[in-house]
């Protein structure tokens, strides 16, 4: 996953729940320096009880933001719409220099 043009990822979502896990992996799939190279990451726990809808917000480098629906959308999904999004910000710099 190309992590590069990432500027914050915001999740919301309960660690218990099976529909959580496209959250929890997308999580993982960021690299360990990923907050000391200035990427924000936050996110909200939500009790076991909760009937809370699991949530991902990725925001980018040029100000485009993605909301993804982690229980609808598998891993692959979301991994494929957030690297088609770097791959043109790539491109643009490419072309830029």
């Amino acid at each position: 996953m190309i992590t590069r043009f990432i500027t914050d990822v915001t999740t919301k979502f309960n660690p218990f729940s099976a529909n959580a896990k496209s959250a929890r992996l997308f999580l993982s799939f960021l690299p360990p320096g990923a907050r000391a190279s200035g990427m924000n990451i936050k996110t909200q726990l939500l009790p076991r009880t909760s009937t809370e809808q699991s949530a991902l917000h990725v925001k980018f480098k040029d100000g485009k933001e993605m909301t993804l629906d982690c229980e609808n959308l598998g891993i692959k999904s979301i991994v494929e719409e957030v690297d088609r999004h770097s791959r043109i910000l790539q491109k643009a710099v490419d072309l830029g220099n």
